[in-house]
């Protein structure tokens, strides 16, 4: 996946702001139990929070690298303490409408 798009980021962002963290790293550090967490949560949720305590920055900046290296996962930002990562889901196909009924569409407002 290229890097994100200073836009897409920016989109981004804004959507985590709402967000609270989903996986906490701990004194233990990053281990592969918290990276397939990571993982499924990514699968899930595309954008996710993760809370590091107890590390300086550099550990943390060392933390997202290693994350998205592991998870083919995009930085989107490390603000504090939370590390904000994307990762886009291939989009699934809706399952076709029975015959004789129209697909209702939904409107944007």
């Amino acid at each position: 996946m290229p890097g994100l798009s200073l836009a897409k980021r920016r989109e981004l962002r804004a959507r985590a702001h709402a967000l609270d963290p989903v996986v906490l790293i701990g004194s233990g550090g990053l281990s592969v139990s918290i990276l397939a967490d990571i993982d499924r949560a990514l699968k899930n949720h595309e954008l996710i929070k993760v809370r590091v305590r107890g590390a300086d920055r550099q550990v943390r900046e060392t933390f997202l690298e290693s994350i998205c290296r592991a998870t083919g996962a995009e930085p989107v930002q490390h603000i504090g303490r939370i590390l904000v990562v994307f990762r886009e889901n291939p989009e699934t196909p809706e399952p076709p409408s029975p015959p004789g009924q129209r697909r209702r569409l939904k409107r944007r407002r």
